[in-house]
């Protein structure tokens, strides 16, 4: 074999190769031009980020009307993973200069999206974002991974022990940490460990009602977090 041939049998290598690190693989461009036109708040404005993955960014589809007229902005991606969210955490959330950001990450590293995860892995990512956030002046607000029994998209994983065990970590963080916790799961849960069907037809993505549920919770949660916030100034 002549030395080209050896390099066209490895050219399809060097093209896959090529191709897979080219990818933006956090998609930081998603929201690089909207994240541009967003207005300097005033001092006496609230603006709370709202960081995640289908869920969050559904929830803008689904139920628009929770966004209108708020300093609310939405930041999901679907299909991401913790370690996506963390590397374009500070052009979404941080550069933004919210006075909080509610984090809602997990569900996908439990359906292994971007390879197997531990439960120590995502809550470790999430506890950097948590810290991000903290050190730059933003209120962290922790949502509760959503029940799911099953993924269709990766079937037999046996979801809801990791679930559980990322959902106790973060309620126990947030409790020691002076930071909100929302459980969203407790609130939604069946009694097969997975999504109540009238909160969502597929079992993981929340629909119009379960976004209704949601929105109450996390509605609280914000107002509890910037009058905290404002009592501490």
């Amino acid at each position: 074999m002549g030395r080209f041939d050896f390099m066209l049998m490895k050219l399809p290598l060097l093209l896959i190769t090529g191709l897979l690190f080219g990818q933006d693989w956090a998609n930081l461009n998603k929201y690089i031009m909207v994240n541009k036109k967003l207005e300097t708040l005033g001092p006496n404005e609230n603006r709370v980020v709202f960081m995640g993955n289908s869920i969050t960014e559904g929830w803008s589809t689904f139920l628009p009307e929770f966004f209108s007229g708020k300093n609310y902005i939405n930041r999901g991606i679907s299909g991401q993973t913790t370690p996506q969210m963390l590397i374009r955490f500070r052009p979404d959330v941080i550069d933004l200069r919210p006075s909080a950001v509610v984090i809602l990450a997990g569900i996908n590293d439990i359906a292994e999206n971007t390879g197997p995860s531990t439960v120590k892995m995502i809550t470790d990512n999430i506890v950097s974002m948590a810290e991000l956030a903290e050190s730059n002046g933003i209120k962290v607000i922790l949502s509760s991974i959503l029940p799911a029994n099953d993924f269709t998209w990766n079937s037999g994983l046996n979801p809801p022990p990791k679930i559980l065990a990322v959902n106790v970590f973060l309620k126990n963080y947030a409790e020691n940490n002076g930071m909100n916790y929302i459980d969203y799961h407790s609130a939604m849960i069946d009694e097969q460990e997975g999504l109540k069907k009238e909160y969502g037809e597929d079992g993981v993505h929340p629909n119009k009602q379960g976004y209704e549920i949601m929105s109450i919770l996390v509605e609280h949660a914000i107002a509890e977090t910037l009058d905290l916030k404002s009592d501490k100034q």
